[in-house]
């Protein structure tokens, strides 16, 4: 297959010029151009809060945070999603360092990584969230690493200069606060580590407000419309485009602090009337279940991204709900969405075009025709990875380009299909098999329960797939059976079905598949 450059629709100049700020700035403007006044983000705990009364918690903490701090310094945020984590992420750009958004049910080794890899000194929570979570025994061992400050006692420390510039700073952030340049950096986030030891991944202001821009123009909001966010601001989907993007373009949203209380997210939809849920496939099937017919008819439309989208989430959502299944594609390299369906143009299947702005080419991969390895570059692209054995030194790209690890197709009409990922192709008898079809396979058997492939050494054919389902009686047999129908070839049947009570899922809502491997291998007996 040969390599081609394909080009998205250009950016907007309006874009194209709005992403030439730093994102305190953007979040100010947009304060000043929708009204201070304007009520912008509902809490979890139901508050409903303005701009203003964002605005000036960010510039007053940010006096006691410059005191504990040193300029450009790397500051960790360990925050559910909220009015909490919003402020916090701001309040460290009006003090001048730099926000990383820590990942608290990534477990103490992921964190301790993270905290090396930055590298951090210091990093933002709340009493109140520790002891809510159930964390104070994953703080204790943190804090032999890091120091750990608190909201709470940050508030405490807020003088008259504090004062004043809560006040005043809003009305003149460039006097008040740092002005640090569009390239510079923005947020550090971590790669989900769903296959590997977490990499740190460095988006600068431009990167993400490019990405707040690009999925403005492509996706259709309409007046009125309210969003609904309970995904993780550790996570790049669930921070841009889920909590950036409506504050900064004017759209009030309501946020949710953990994506996994499926019973009062579904009622909480139902008394906000939200409009547009941001969810992953796994979740919105959740609170679907967990909703009375007509519980969610206010929305309008759900876009869901981090995993693939099944048949039958569509299908439930149009015929009990009425609304509308977008799905997205994006990695967090790239601030984190390239692609998304749009409404009243949904292609089953596929993760829709390219957003504005964005090169995409296909590198050949052997063994595999129709389809290639998708790299991108645009102006949402980060600026590059840090390791843990370089802790904070960023490695840039070459020439831009990023390699998404996953295996695409493109139709003419320039939509994107997800054939799987690289590392998600098992080489069996010389052949490549995706583990995403032996998924697809399963779902369409059994679409009431969650499956899982993975790939386990075989020591006659090199590699076998293994399907790890929550089904509690799983027939192979019934597998084969559906594949001979349908045109599957049998090399794609999984060679053995186990059972499990429950599948393992990250806080992102995406497949935990280190620990699903593992799962397949104490199945087998194999170390």
């Amino acid at each position: 297959m040969e390599t081609k450059i394909l080009k998205s629709e250009t950016l907007s100049k309006r874009g194209q010029k709005r992403i030439r700020r730093n994102l305190l700035e953007a979040f100010v403007a947009a304060s000043k151009t929708q009204g201070s006044k304007k009520k912008i983000l509902t809490d979890g705990d139901g508050r409903v809060l303005s701009y203003a009364e964002l605005l000036r918690p960010v510039f007053a903490l940010s006096v006691p945070l410059r005191k504990m701090t040193e300029p450009d310094e790397n500051v960790g945020v360990f925050l559910p999603t909220g009015a909490g984590a919003v402020i916090a992420l701001f309040s460290v750009h009006a003090a001048g360092r730099i926000p990383a958004m820590l990942n608290f049910s990534a477990g103490i080794k992921n964190l301790k990584a993270a905290v090396k890899t930055a590298p951090l000194k210091k990093i933002i929570t709340a009493h109140k969230f520790i002891e809510i979570a159930g964390l104070s025994a994953l703080i204790t061992e943190l804090s032999e690493v890091v120091e750990i400050i608190y909201l709470e006692d940050m508030r405490e420390e807020i003088g008259l200069s504090a004062k004043i510039k809560a006040v005043l700073g809003p009305m003149f952030p460039k006097i008040f606060a740092p002005s640090p340049k569009p390239d510079s950096t923005g947020v550090i986030l971590f790669t989900s580590g769903t296959e590997g030891n977490p990499k740190g991944v460095v988006l600068t202001h431009a990167n993400i407000l490019a990405n707040v821009e690009q999925i403005d123009q492509h996706v259709d909001i309409e007046d009125g419309d309210i969003f609904f966010n309970p995904l993780p601001t550790f996570h790049s989907y669930g921070l841009t485009a889920a909590t950036l993007w409506p504050l900064i373009s004017g759209y009030p949203v309501v946020l949710h602090p953990s994506p996994l209380q499926t019973k009062t997210i579904a009622k909480r939809i139902f008394k906000t009337k939200a409009t547009v849920l941001f969810a992953t496939d796994t979740f919105l099937q959740q609170y679907m279940r967990a909703s009375a017919d007509g519980g969610l008819n206010s929305l309008r439309i759900s876009v869901c991204g981090a995993e693939r989208v099944r048949e039958e989430t569509r299908k439930t959502a149009e015929v009990r709900f009425s609304f509308e299944v977008l799905e997205g594609y994006g990695v967090t390299e790239c601030a984190p969405v390239l692609a998304a369906n749009q409404p009243g143009d949904i292609r089953g299947g596929t993760i829709g075009k390219m957003l504005p702005g964005i090169d995409s080419k296909l590198e050949p991969i052997e063994g595999m025709e129709g389809a290639g390895c998708l790299w991108v570059k645009g102006p949402n692209i980060m600026k590059g990875y840090i390791s843990a054995d370089n802790p904070g030194e960023i490695v840039p790209l070459p020439e831009g380009w990023h390699n998404t690890g996953d295996v695409v197709s493109v139709d003419d009409e320039g939509y994107y299909v997800i054939r799987g990922r690289i590392k998600r192709f098992a080489k069996i008898g010389g052949e490549m098999v995706s583990l995403m079809i032996v998924e697809n396979c399963a779902c369409t058997v059994w679409p009431d329960h969650m499956h899982a492939a993975a790939i386990v050494p075989d020591p006659k054919r090199g590699e076998q797939i293994i399907l790890v389902t929550d089904h509690p009686d799983p027939k192979r047999h019934e597998l084969l059976a559906w594949a001979q129908t349908h045109g599957v070839p049998e090399i794609s049947v999984p060679k053995k079905v186990v059972s499990v009570e429950s599948l393992p899922v990250l806080g992102t809502g995406k497949m935990d598949y280190v620990t699903v491997t593992s799962m397949a291998k104490k199945a087998l007996g194999i170390t």
